[in-house]
């Protein structure tokens, strides 16, 4: 796995992708070419089954890359072992439009999961880092509650601060905003904005939210895994 120090966080260059195997393989990707910049707030939309979220695995260390090159941090993901994958997968942050959150487990401490893989600071520290996440998603009244005792929408930004905590350089976030009202939604996409300003974080984003497309950076539109669009002077950039 090579890695240059100059690279954009991520870069992209003739991705194809298929699933299944033998007469049933069919591709669903078709040489895909992006690159993202630091700190920039990507945005991937489409139609349901046009490959955004393919998209957003792949460069996220979620899925083997087949053909193509992804390079994510200085290094190349074609080729990667899995052991490379896992130390890259522990400078990112994922939020996903499932939770995922462990039920028999507060706030903080499905929080305090996102910290535990990289075993930075002692328990006092991470334990203030958890309550300072959960404060930012505007849940400083819930840090011992169960998921149970959550609504939706408080269960997912308990999710983003999960994936924030850690201070990743990029956040792979799928329909993050979809168990959201709209001032939460837009809240947490200003968040992750911010976060690009001030830290230098990168996020790439999958979204049908029409509501928070005016913060985006870049916004690139794929249809029967194709790019059809790339507007790289998104809304916020104009």
């Amino acid at each position: 796995m090579q890695v240059g120090g100059n690279d954009p966080p991520i870069s992209v260059l003739g991705l194809d992708h298929w699933f299944g195997t033998g007469d049933g393989r069919k591709q669903a990707i078709w040489d895909v070419n992006l690159t993202v910049a630091k700190g920039s707030l990507t945005v991937l939309m489409g139609p349901s089954g046009s490959g955004k979220t393919t998209v957003l695995t792949l460069m996220g260390c979620l899925r083997e890359v087949q053909k193509g090159s992804v390079r994510l941090l200085g290094a190349e993901l074609n080729g990667a072992s899995a052991a490379q994958a896992v130390a890259l997968r522990r400078r990112l942050g994922f939020i996903f439009q499932a939770h995922n959150l462990h039920e028999s487990l507060t706030a903080t401490q499905n929080v305090l999961m996102g910290l535990e893989v990289h075993g930075r600071g002692c328990a006092a520290q991470q334990r203030r880092a958890a309550h300072h996440a959960l404060s930012l998603v505007g849940l400083a009244d819930r840090f011992d509650y169960l998921p149970s005792n959550l609504s939706g929408g408080q269960k997912q930004r308990v999710a983003v601060a999960r994936a924030l905590v850690s201070n990743p350089e990029i956040v792979f976030a799928d329909e993050p905003t979809a168990a959201l009202d709209r001032d939460s939604g837009r809240n947490v996409v200003e968040m992750l904005k911010a976060l690009g300003r001030v830290r230098g974080t990168t996020t790439v984003m999958v979204t049908h939210d029409n509501r928070v497309l005016e913060l985006a950076d870049r916004i690139v539109t794929l249809e029967e895994g194709r790019i059809v669009n790339d507007d790289g002077a998104g809304p916020a950039a104009r």
